[in-house]
């Protein structure tokens, strides 16, 4: 039941934009909640690199005193990964094409991440 909220959400996520290509809510430790990822593409190592990237971005953050991390945002030639917090256990990852208008993706994630918290 959980699980097909989730899916429902991302989705929505991936249907509101032609910018995003996937979406996924991971746990923090790393295993795979929901995913809507292009075929063959491996969840659990997904999984694992969204929450070492969001775990080694909170330790950036607070040593540098950057204050509380919201985003990890990550750019390469063939467009963006971004990952956030969805409530205090699980993490949001999103792949968006290159030519992507980040602020409205931004938006729209963090619409996803309001309706992510509310179910966890």
């Amino acid at each position: 039941m959980r699980s097909d909220l989730l899916t429902s959400i991302l989705s929505d996520l991936n249907g509101s934009s032609a910018d995003i290509e996937a979406s996924a809510v991971i746990s923090r430790d790393g295993l795979m909640i929901a995913a809507m990822l292009p075929t063959g593409m491996d969840e659990d190592r997904v999984g694992a690199m969204a929450a070492a990237m969001l775990s080694l971005g909170d330790r950036t953050s607070q040593e540098l005193q950057r204050g509380t991390l919201e985003q990890v945002l990550i750019k390469g030639n063939n467009g963006y990964v971004l990952m956030a917090h969805a409530g205090k256990d699980a993490v949001i990852s999103v792949m968006a094409k290159p030519s992507a208008r980040l602020g409205l993706v931004f938006l729209d994630v963090k619409r996803a991440v309001e309706d992510i918290t509310k179910i966890l």
